[in-house]
């Protein structure tokens, strides 16, 4: 459906769409944007609420703003013009390493710290004149400091409860690493999203051949936190699940934020002869899901499918390439919501999810006030496309 999913576009928006991409996500702002403009230019002038002469159809929705510093390092936030009365939705990648700035003649690689803080300076900017401000924020800041394991910052917490402080209605989000984060906000919106339709839409794009059954797939979860993303998978595709925990020695020195891993222990059913799904949310240095992958080859899987909603590669790129030569895995598959390296996306065994257009619905849907409760949960469009994808073998 090219016009999006809203089915009562009789009701009236909010206010004007405003989209507010920061420099950290300017170029999916604008995959975003095009969306956008492309699905309202294409509504006849009987579904398009009257919002002034450029109001509700526009050539573009989105709002220029910049975070100036000075020589020391400070800096400021503006926009570029008037928001009264708009419905705004600020986008963030506060995991953008490829931006700098000068500070008395060094340069600094932005940290998600500087993104956060770039983000609550345009907020700052707006004034409170907005007449709702959404926050569309891909990776969740400090989502990894979520829970206390001893005199610890809860930064996840903190930095939620300022942003609603400063007047946010709603955040959006993407595979928070514990939903129960939500619990920070009990009154405001915060919904966190999983990819799983873009996973499957991506892999099944790819691969032309794969039979999906409990006899010849699995969805794989690499660690016990990862396991209700795998099961929900598994249970839509109909298929079995299995889970690997990490036996970690408590008694040896805690380092790195976490104690040392003794050992892999694998709970589910024989995985010999199968193709193999393994979900996480995110890849940091990758060693958890290469470790998954070379176990299952160990026990005489057949293809795997490494799927996460972030990649990070904080060590680089060289093992994930040795480990596809040794053919531990076939396809890696990561979404476009936080920075891509120009090196992963030339990898032939790379499949880049491209979440522009779920995210556009999301905004064109929550601007017309509508529920977006059908977009969270993509079980009919995953259905479907595995229907069409049978009927195409």
């Amino acid at each position: 459906m090219r016009q999006g999913p809203i089915k009562d576009l009789a009701a009236l928006p909010v206010g004007r769409l405003g989209i507010v991409p920061l420099e950290s996500c300017a170029s999916l702002g604008q995959r975003v944007n095009d969306w956008i403009v492309e699905w309202r230019k294409e509504r006849t002038p009987a579904q398009a609420p009257p919002f002034g002469p450029d109001g509700y159809q526009r050539d573009s929705y989105i709002i220029s703003s910049q975070v100036p510093r000075f020589g020391s390092g400070e800096a400021k936030g503006t926009i570029s013009e008037s928001v009264r009365g708009d419905d705004l939705y600020i986008m963030v990648d506060v995991c953008n390493y490829s931006l700098t700035y000068n500070m008395s003649g060094h340069t600094n690689i932005m940290s998600p710290d500087d993104h956060f803080q770039d983000l609550k300076r345009v907020i700052a900017a707006v004034g409170g004149k907005a007449r709702r401000i959404n926050v569309i924020m891909p990776y969740l800041y400090e989502s990894r400091q979520h829970k206390r394991t001893g005199r610890e910052s809860l930064d996840c917490a903190i930095a939620l409860q300022e942003l609603i402080k400063m007047g946010v209605e709603n955040i959006l989000t993407f595979d928070a690493h514990d939903d129960r984060i939500q619990n920070a906000t009990p009154l405001n919106g915060l919904e966190t999203i999983r990819p799983a339709y873009q996973f499957i839409k991506g892999l099944l794009n790819h691969e032309k051949d794969l039979t999906i059954d409990s006899d010849h797939l699995m969805v794989i979860s690499p660690d016990e936190n990862g396991m209700g993303r795998a099961i929900y998978l598994a249970n839509v595709l109909g298929v079995d699940m299995g889970m690997f925990y990490k036996r970690r020695d408590y008694a040896l020195t805690y380092a790195d934020g976490r104690h040392p891993i003794v050992a892999y222990e694998f709970l589910g059913a024989d995985v010999a002869g199968k193709d193999m799904i393994i979900i996480d949310d995110m890849i940091s240095s990758g060693d958890t899901v290469l470790e998954t992958a070379a176990l299952l080859k160990d026990k005489k899987a057949n293809k795997i499918f490494i799927c996460s909603t972030f990649g990070f590669f904080t060590n680089g790129m060289e093992k994930f390439d040795l480990a596809h030569g040794q053919g531990l895995f076939d396809r890696l598959l990561t979404t476009n919501l936080i920075y891509q390296t120009p090196d992963l996306l030339e990898k032939p065994y790379y499949i880049n999810c491209d979440m522009s257009k779920y995210i556009a619905l999301l905004i064109d849907t929550l601007n017309h006030d509508v529920t977006i409760s059908s977009l969270l949960n993509p079980v009919d469009r995953i259905n479907a496309y595995l229907e069409k994808y049978k009927n195409q073998k």
